[in-house]
């Protein structure tokens, strides 16, 4: 240990020179990119370096016309540049003010600083609800801490004097100072997170996950489609290199789905600024989709449905006070609480009630522990005063007093019980009961928004489970009152001896009392196992191994240190009524991209398919590059970013790619049969290839017309205003700009065809449209 003072700390002249030194606690790595990370994320992709080849091989054939493709992919980097630095802005203020703090002793004067300041000899304050941001040495006081985190054990171990705080474990209870040996990436967690990191996969949502794999498809299969094309055109068909060059770009561009993964990638990057916005901090960005997923919601009775704050309702003395000569038991119960740390709400309460100033010190305390429930004070008589869970202290004369209890348990009260013991129980469980004095009754008033918040998640067929560490009768009485559908299902957890009758109970009860925090971790993956959507709400130390089990994590910034650090999303402001808006803001990415992808995909399909066809019966391909970046502006990409930032309610169903492949197959497909069909037929009767390629890109804009036309429904103005302005920036790309899009004139027999045809596509799409319907309507 360092030659730190135990009393005053540090000096600041000591702080400086440590900080120089480089002896702080700095992190192994920050919440956001850096910029630089960020503009490389953008610009160094696998599809820009093929299109930054495609470019060399335009220009090296001198066809500089079909480049258009390029202002599209540099626009589109600079977009996705943008929105993500704008989103880094945003997050790194929200998370500066979210940013862990602990309180420190220098110069004599306690004060609270950001933990990435602190340096090696820190002289550290410790309680409950704290997570250790470096290793320390305890000097003083006694905490017990749970270490699960970091060594995968859940016992709560007891810290003294003398004893090792582990970097990343978090103090369950008590109070200590401690003094801080190893920080920053020396520490304990720090090096764990280091080995972590080298072998850790980056969790993806199956929506990322789905456009990982199609990127990965199609970026692999272009290579030897576009070797093929090329050899067959210039030996086979003996076109010039330029030709054969241009058109196996034509079919490769046309196959990229370069815009649906930018598309996905910033309307999530939005979501998180929105978020943040609302003082939601997103420390996952793939937790939007997830809680948008989300078919149950796990909470806590505390600070979820009830507010944040409690109240003693009522003091009842009885029988064994009454008839023993004991103090004032308003004295007693002060000397009692006022011996221990507030290192809970709880705790807080009973202190404000009970003011009176202490007229007994303890020799020995024990905070209140999640697996023991209770707290308690020895004095220098050896008596023991105690108050905790009735079950816990009363033992086998629960029986006596039960009914009475739930009396109050019905009215939504919390009953503590206090007594006195003539042992110490040193923070183990009770070996003899507790002789009764008098049960506490304390009230939580229920969030004002509950109800409403509630009804919002049974609108939606989002099932609500609550766990709670309190009385089940209680737990089911608050929750009746604040609307939770089945809160009359209730259960006590400490019945259950087995995990096989744990995890029936998951999947029977709503209401979960005297839960232990193992039991809530179990109670999730019970719930995962049987293949929900699983989404937890936590503030407590006692919270955080079932927020690390779900698949969607969220804790209130006003709740414990600990478990703000293991959620992926942290309410900052606590307030629990702007659920709602998350889970909207998820659904609204997920279905949004859903409804738009299916545009993107259906160039990629009838590109693959007509390539593959070109192939085989040994035609030219008929489009130009150009003309594949007027249909992908205006059907494509420009409607598509438009419409993935509208609001979408709908709840998500079925699987991502499933979804999206289905709706694009109709539009790919009529694409596909109109211009194989119309190419074969042209080709024998000896059109150029220049009015060929024209009449096709007037095909394809129709149908694309028509896709995007299906995608809108049911129409809205902002919709309605997207559509027609699609149409009018077709209709000016190729009145203003025949040159630049390839747009060739045509003889009068050939455009009354190309409108013949045009015409004749609409009802083949929707023909296409009821056929797929039908194939695949299980799948939708």
């Amino acid at each position: 240990m360092s030659d730190t003072d135990t009393i005053k700390g540090l000096t600041q002249e000591q702080v400086d020179k440590l900080t120089a030194d480089g002896l702080f606690n700095e992190t192994v790595k920050s919440q956001s990119k850096s910029v630089c990370q960020i503009v490389a994320g953008n610009v160094f992709t696998y599809f820009n370096l093929i299109f930054a080849i495609f470019a060399c091989l335009l220009i090296l054939v001198r066809s500089y016309i079909n480049m258009t493709f390029l202002p599209i992919i540099v626009i589109n980097t600079l977009i996705g540049i943008i929105q993500e630095l704008r989103t880094k802005r945003v997050l790194d203020r929200l998370t500066l003010l979210n940013a862990p703090k602990t309180k420190v002793i220098r110069d004599g004067k306690e004060s609270e600083v950001d933990s990435q300041t602190l340096v090696k000899g820190d002289l550290c304050r410790f309680k409950s609800g704290n997570q250790i941001c470096a290793d320390a040495v305890v000097v003083d006081g006694i905490v017990r801490v749970n270490e699960s985190l970091v060594t995968g054990e859940s016992d709560e171990i007891t810290k003294k004097k003398g004893d090792m705080l582990l970097s990343g474990s978090f103090v369950v209870s008590g109070e200590c100072l401690a003094v801080l040996e190893n920080v920053g990436l020396s520490s304990y967690a720090s090096k764990i997170t280091l080995e972590a990191k080298a072998s850790r996969k980056k969790q993806q949502t199956e929506m990322m996950r789905s456009l990982d794999k199609l990127v990965k498809v199609i970026g692999i299969a272009i290579i030897p489609i576009g070797i093929l094309m090329f050899c067959r055109t210039f030996f086979a068909l003996g076109n010039t290199l330029q030709q054969s060059v241009v058109s196996m770009i034509a079919a490769l561009v046309g196959m990229i789905p370069e815009g649906l993964y930018l598309l996905a990638s910033i309307a999530l990057v939005v979501s998180v600024m929105r978020l943040a916005k609302k003082n939601v901090l997103v420390h996952e960005m793939a937790c939007v989709e997830t809680l948008a997923r989300v078919n149950i919601l796990c909470v806590d009775k505390t600070g979820t449905i009830t507010e944040n704050k409690m109240s003693v309702a009522q003091v009842e003395p009885l029988e064994y006070y009454e008839q023993g000569e004991f103090p004032a038991l308003h004295e007693m119960i002060g000397n009692l609480v006022n011996n221990l740390n507030a290192d809970n709400i709880t705790m807080e309460t009973l202190q404000q009630y009970f003011d009176s100033e202490k007229t007994r010190q303890a020799e020995s305390v024990c905070s209140f522990s999640s697996e023991t429930k209770y707290s308690s004070a020895t004095f220098s008589s050896g008596d023991t005063y105690i108050i905790g869970a009735p079950e816990k202290l009363l033992l086998n004369e629960y029986s006596v007093y039960e009914s009475h209890i739930e009396s109050y348990a019905r009215k939504g009260l919390r009953v503590m019980v206090f007594g006195i013991l003539d042992y110490n129980p040193e923070g183990k469980k009770l070996t003899s009961p507790a002789k009764p004095l008098a049960l506490i009754a304390i009230g939580n008033a229920i969030r004002e928004d509950a109800k409403e918040t509630f009804k919002y998640f049974a609108d939606q067929e989002v099932e609500i489970k609550v766990i709670s560490g309190d009385n089940p009768v209680t737990v089911s009485s608050v929750a009746h009152d604040a609307g939770i559908i089945n809160a009359d299902k209730f259960i006590d957890a400490s019945s259950l001896q087995t995990d096989e009758e744990l995890e029936a109970a998951a999947l029977k009860y709503t209401v979960f009392g005297r839960v232990q925090p193992e039991q809530k971790r179990r109670i999730i993956q019970a719930l995962k196992d049987n293949g929900d959507v699983v989404a937890m709400t936590g503030d407590g130390v006692n919270d955080v191994l079932a927020l690390k089990s779900a698949d969607c994590s969220i804790a209130f910034g006003s709740g414990s240190e600990a478990a703000c650090n293991a959620a992926q999303i942290v309410l900052v402001n606590s307030d629990f009524s702007c659920m709602p808006s998350v889970v909207l803001e998820g659904r609204r990415v997920v279905n949004n991209i859903q409804r738009t992808a299916s545009l993107f995909l259906v160039k990629n399909i009838f590109s693959m398919l007509l390539a593959l066809f070109t192939l085989i019966v040994g035609h030219r391909y008929p489009l130009y590059p150009t003309q594949l970046s007027l249909l992908g502006a205006f059907t494509i990409g420009a409607p598509g970013f438009l419409l993935a930032m509208q609001r979408n309610r709908s709840r998500i169903k079925g699987r991502f790619l499933v979804n999206v492949a289905i709706k694009a197959l109709p539009a790919a497909l009529t694409d596909f049969l109109l211009v194989a069909i119309f190419t074969v037929y042209n080709n024998f009767s000896g059109i150029p290839h220049e009015q060929l390629s024209t009449s096709v890109t007037f095909i394809l804009l129709t149908v694309g017309m028509a896709e995007l036309y299906r995608v809108c429904r049911p129409f809205d103005l902002f919709r309605a205003v997207v559509c027609v302005l699609m149409g009018a920036g077709i209709v000016g790309g190729i009145l203003l700009f025949p040159g630049l899009f390839a747009i060739s004139s045509m003889p009068l027999p050939l455009f009354v065809m190309t409108l013949i045809w045009m015409a004749g596509a609409i009802p083949v799409f929707y023909g296409m449209c009821k056929l797929i319907g039908k194939l695949f309507n299980r799948f939708l």
